[in-house]
């Protein structure tokens, strides 16, 4: 536990009430599986409504496998604690980050806790961090219906919503279901699928392979009633930006177009459009 208790005694009750009252909007990003880019859209769907001009925090609660530092460009950044708070490291302008990866020492070392130890972790991750004001706070899930996610639901007040990645495959769209189901029975509203690596860039010319137009994303989101955002292809060049710690949204390049297009309709289901 001593690489989280990085602060001595607890909030009390009232601050802890407090502590996310000038966030606006809270989305979680949830998947099924792992390994069909949940980080890389959540990544993204940070950055491209730091785009749009919105202040925006970003919790990685994937306590064993934290990407979120790598895909940002920032795997070495240091948090700092003021006043018994935590403060969120800045990685853009209008961007603050939390995640275990800024704390544990050795960046190469597992993390080896039981639940109960997670679940302080993330208890202080929510209510002892200072987020200030939010427009908008995206939280990063790990992979599943576990500890993690029901933690999160729990300790964060009104929730907006969930985004759940998939991919076309079944093998992913049997774990999706059971993601769709836990938002349900957990009272969190599923904003929608957003269903990732549907189709194939070409490196060489750019152009998009179709991918399956009746994808089972889809046939899922009809299945249950909630919205199909919308498909990503595979495109190298997105693999690229993670790897360079560049979100693809923020290239300028066109193919972003597919971030873009998912990210304004959560935008416009959030705030009721």
């Amino acid at each position: 536990m001593s690489d989280i208790n990085v602060i001595n005694g607890c909030m009390a009750q009232e601050d802890k009430a407090k502590a996310l009252s000038g966030v606006k909007h809270k989305i979680v990003v949830m998947s099924g599986k792992g390994g069909v880019g949940k980080s890389t859209v959540a990544v993204n769907l940070a950055a491209g409504l730091v785009k749009r001009g919105y202040s925006v925090g970003l919790l990685d609660a994937d306590i064993h496998g934290p990407s979120v530092p790598k895909l940002l460009g920032s795997p070495d950044e240091q948090l700092t604690v003021m006043d018994g708070h935590i403060r969120p490291a800045q990685i853009l302008p209008q961007l603050r980050v939390i995640s275990i990866a800024y704390i544990v020492e050795e960046k190469d070392a597992p993390v080896i806790w039981r639940g109960p130890v997670k679940m302080g972790a993330i208890r202080q991750f929510i209510e002892d961090v200072e987020w200030g004001e939010l427009d908008y706070l995206i939280v990063d899930l790990p992979p599943g219906t576990g500890d993690e996610p029901l933690s999160v639901a729990q300790l964060i007040p009104n929730v907006d919503g969930a985004v759940i990645v998939t991919t076309p495959q079944e093998v992913a769209l049997i774990s999706v279901r059971k993601s769709i189901r836990f938002a349900h029975l957990v009272g969190l509203k599923v904003l929608g699928l957003v269903d990732n690596m549907n189709g194939f860039v070409c490196p060489h010319c750019g152009e998009a392979a179709k991918g399956l137009e009746s994808s089972l994303a889809i046939q899922a989101a009809m299945e249950y009633g909630i919205p199909y955002l919308g498909k990503i292809p595979l495109d190298p060049q997105v693999a690229q930006s993670g790897e360079k710690g560049e979100p693809f949204v923020l290239s300028g390049d066109s193919r972003a177009e597919a971030f873009d297009s998912i990210i304004d309709k959560i935008v416009s289901t959030v705030n009721g459009e």
